[in-house]
């Protein structure tokens, strides 16, 4: 089953209808080999239909969230970002500065999610976290 099957099943499943739209901006995620914004995904669908708009892509990014089969991060000056969860758990360092993004070793949350969870008996969704600061080359030039 491909990727874009399973998230539609997991739709249906759960009692949501799969309008065209909804498939389309599906297999758009689903197929994509980066992160992207509700606009890149919309000019993605947009080359190949018009029967779309911009509002429905954010109302389907924002269901496909509160279902767990994609994930939004902030990058920092209004760049949100949508990934399917099959990029699985990963970190972002975002330079406010520069807005340079790196992606980072997703084991160092391992830690501050056992922790989270000792201390506060909390479960912390760390599946797609930015951290923003300053990158390496920034603080140098503040330096000088």
């Amino acid at each position: 089953m491909t990727h874009c099957s399973s998230f539609l099943d997991k739709l249906r499943q759960r009692g949501y209808r799969i309008t065209p739209q909804r498939e389309m901006i599906v297999d758009a995620i689903a197929h994509s080999d980066h992160h992207m914004t509700a606009e890149e995904i919309f000019s993605t669908i947009h080359m190949h239909s018009k029967a779309l708009n911009l509002a429905t892509v954010y109302r389907t990014l924002d269901l496909l969230v509160d279902v767990g089969l994609v994930s939004r991060a902030d990058l920092g000056n209004g760049r949100i970002m949508y990934t399917s969860d099959q990029h699985g758990l990963h970190l972002h360092l975002v330079c406010r500065q520069c807005g340079g993004v790196v992606g980072a070793d997703s084991s160092l949350l391992a830690s501050i999610e056992e922790q989270l969870h000792a201390s506060y008996g909390f479960t912390a969704d760390l599946h797609h976290l930015c951290i923003s600061g300053l990158c390496k080359s920034c603080q140098n030039h503040q330096k000088s």
